[in-house]
């Protein structure tokens, strides 16, 4: 990765801050004060928490930190070990003063499921698109992307998480609370993912007709989108046909479709999911796949 200017950096922080913030909150007025804990070492953290009560989930959550982080720097270099111990310290300060402080919102456990879920995943999104973790799995996810890069961040979690909650139905003895730690978790998912990939949501188009040049166009000057004319035979009848391929943000697929339907409706039109997308328009190519 390129080096980042200083007004990066503090834009950096201010993110991270704000993000360790928010998960704090979902962590010390949500998931913990009902026993919920849908994974990552926050989840670790309140199972250790229910045997060691005098001590706060925040202090558990900086001693589990220590060893994942020296394999972290030894891996990531010390930039990345002084911001994630920046997030760290600031949930972790943010989750002591608020459990001390305010406490539970909620004793609704399907409220809490859901919102804790949510403020995590948005806590979380906001601190690795900064370029920094929140500790614990965190860190072991982005050892894990490593060696398997066709893997998503969130599948990865994913994968961890379960784990946690099942063991959290076991030492809580209650299937209620395993449940609801799923569905906090599957809440967790949507939203983490919706915030890390939801700015690259794209879809590629293919399309396949006589009046190509006037849809190129509209799309180019109406969509301010590129396109680009690649060179195809039909299989069957051996004739060379030319394909239009256009990569356009989500809200304008609509548009893209009214376009191609009012200049040929026998066109043929192929939508696909593009999960990455770098380049102009998009996202930078000096931008840490995450």
């Amino acid at each position: 990765m390129k080096k980042k200017a200083f007004k990066e950096r503090f834009v950096d922080y201010i993110l991270i801050t704000a993000g360790s913030l928010i998960f704090a909150v979902g962590i010390s007025l949500f998931l913990d004060p009902n026993d919920l804990a849908p994974g990552g070492v926050s989840g670790i953290a309140i199972i250790i928490s229910h045997f060691w009560q005098p001590v706060n989930v925040g202090v558990i959550i900086v001693l589990l930190n220590i060893p994942i982080m020296i394999v972290g720097v030894i891996k990531f270099g010390f930039r990345f070990l002084f911001s994630s111990i920046y997030a760290v310290a600031v949930s972790s300060a943010a989750m002591e003063i608020l459990s001390r402080t305010v406490g539970a919102v909620t004793d609704d456990r399907l409220l809490a499921a859901v919102a804790g879920g949510a403020l995590q995943a948005i806590g979380i999104g906001m601190v690795f698109r900064a370029g920094a973790t929140t500790g614990g799995t965190d860190i072991i996810v982005r050892l894990l992307r490593l060696k398997f890069r066709y893997l998503k961040t969130g599948t990865l979690f994913l994968v961890i998480d379960g784990v946690i909650i099942v063991v959290s139905g076991i030492v809580f003895k209650d299937l209620n609370v395993a449940l609801y730690a799923a569905l906090s978790l599957t809440v967790y998912m949507a939203v983490f993912n919706a915030v890390l990939y939801g700015g690259d949501g794209a879809r590629l188009v293919y399309i396949i007709s006589s009046s190509k040049e006037k849809i190129a166009e509209r799309i180019m000057n109406e969509l301010d989108a590129g396109a680009t004319v690649l060179e195809g035979k039909g299989a069957y009848t051996g004739q060379k046909k030319e394909v239009l391929m256009v990569v356009l943000r989500m809200r304008s697929l609509p548009e893209a479709r009214d376009i191609v339907r009012e200049e040929d409706k026998k066109a043929f039109m192929i939508v696909t999911r593009a999960t990455s997308v770098f380049g102009e328009g998009f996202k930078s190519h000096d931008e840490e796949d995450l």
